[in-house]
């Protein structure tokens, strides 16, 4: 089964950015099956304070790493840190001070709470407050929020009793429990995306919606397609799972119809032994999920066998209905990408093309037909 934190490697002849005459660099290809997993939400504290508090999940995969490093960007001045155990729910030993080799640069290294496992994730919660005037500021009675974001999934939330006048980012927008108004949105490049929010007071008072922050939701779906011929296609979906109890159902078996299951706790690398009761399929948690800071990190993989993973007229043919937020199909060895039916990336991994796909629309599922076509040996 092909891992799903594929990276590039070695010195790149490609350094991305600008030329001096400011034509852009190449950037390297892609390599990399997902773009990065750290979900990061703003929210935006009164108004002439200049702050903004973050949320913040970032994930280790390097085995037997025992921390994990969070650095301040360069002019924003961080406080009121709190980094927690996911897990658990209970908090984290860390620092937050300069970098030795670099006095304009204050990180957070937070300790894990075991060493990443081979086969594991390590991951935290992170709370922290930003003062940045260059980001936040004031014309007149209304906010400004402006800032160059790089992550991949993000969210921003207006102080109470504001309203957003303009947002230069397409987004979901959604009342808050609370009655804020919050943004949520991708970034599916993964590259600097420059973001600049207006809000203004408002007396409307807003109640919630039933619109789930889609982008919060990290889960991700690799299709590593076996020959054509044999319809097997071998399935690693990764996710986080926040619902209450001290078990999770495995909800994606639904439309999923794996053989030869197997489900990993991705905290410990520990095998599950999932349980059938009628036609959910569950697996016990070593540690109950009792508040909002906790989750289960949780991976499962298996094979499918599906008759719309075919040949025809020589193509190699992927139709399916995708659920999920982000799906990467991964063709066989020499295999090219001929055709895409969404709009998705092109990547190669380990000398294999790959589809990348990023569902932006609030519906579960989308139909994905992909084709391919064999390249002859000998030729390039």
């Amino acid at each position: 089964m092909t891992a799903q934190s594929g990276r590039g490697r070695g010195n790149s002849p490609f350094p991305g950015g600008t030329n001096p005459d400011g034509s852009l660099r190449p950037t390297p290809p892609v390599t990399r099956l997902f773009t990065q997993d750290a979900y990061t939400e703003y929210a935006i504290l009164g108004p002439g304070s200049e702050q903004f508090r973050i949320r913040f999940l970032p994930e280790e995969t390097k085995p037997g790493a025992t921390e994990l490093v969070n650095a301040t960007r360069g002019g924003s001045e961080g406080s009121d840190v709190e980094v927690y155990d996911p897990r658990t729910g209970k908090p984290l030993k860390f620092t937050y001070e300069h970098e030795p080799d670099d006095p304009e640069t204050h990180a957070i290294h937070a300790q894990l709470p075991i060493p990443v496992p081979e086969g594991g994730i390590g991951r935290v919660l992170i709370y922290k407050t930003y003062k940045d005037p260059r980001t936040y500021m004031m014309h007149g009675g209304d906010i400004v929020w402006v800032r160059s974001l790089a992550g991949y999934r993000l969210g921003v939330l207006l102080p109470p009793g504001f309203a957003f006048i303009s947002s230069n980012v397409a987004a979901q927008l959604t009342p808050t429990a609370d009655g804020r108004l919050k943004l949520a949105f991708a970034n599916p490049s993964g590259q600097s995306n420059p973001v600049t929010i207006h809000a203004r007071k408002t007396s409307a008072t807003f109640t919630a919606v039933p619109y789930d922050d889609m982008f919060f939701d990290d889960i991700k779906t690799l299709y590593d397609l076996d020959a054509p011929q044999t319809h097997t296609i071998h399935v690693e979906q990764i996710y986080s799972d926040y619902r209450k109890g001290s078990r999770a159902k495995l909800d994606s078996l639904a439309y999923l119809q794996l053989d030869n299951l197997k489900a990993i706790d991705l905290d410990t690398a520990r095998v599950f032994n999932p349980r059938k009761e009628g036609a959910a399929t569950f697996v016990a948690l070593d540690v109950p999920i009792v508040d909002d800071k906790q989750s289960a990190h949780i991976k499962i993989n298996g094979t499918l066998n599906d008759p719309g993973y075919k040949i025809v007229n020589g193509d190699l043919v992927f139709d399916r209905t995708l659920k999920g937020l982000r799906n990467t199909v991964l063709l066989p060895a020499g295999w090219e990408v001929s055709g895409v039916s969404q709009s998705g990336t092109i990547g190669t991994y380990e000398g294999r093309a790959f589809v990348a796909l990023i569902n932006l629309n609030a519906e579960n599922n989308y139909r994905v037909v992909i084709h391919a076509r064999k390249a002859v040996a000998g030729t390039n």
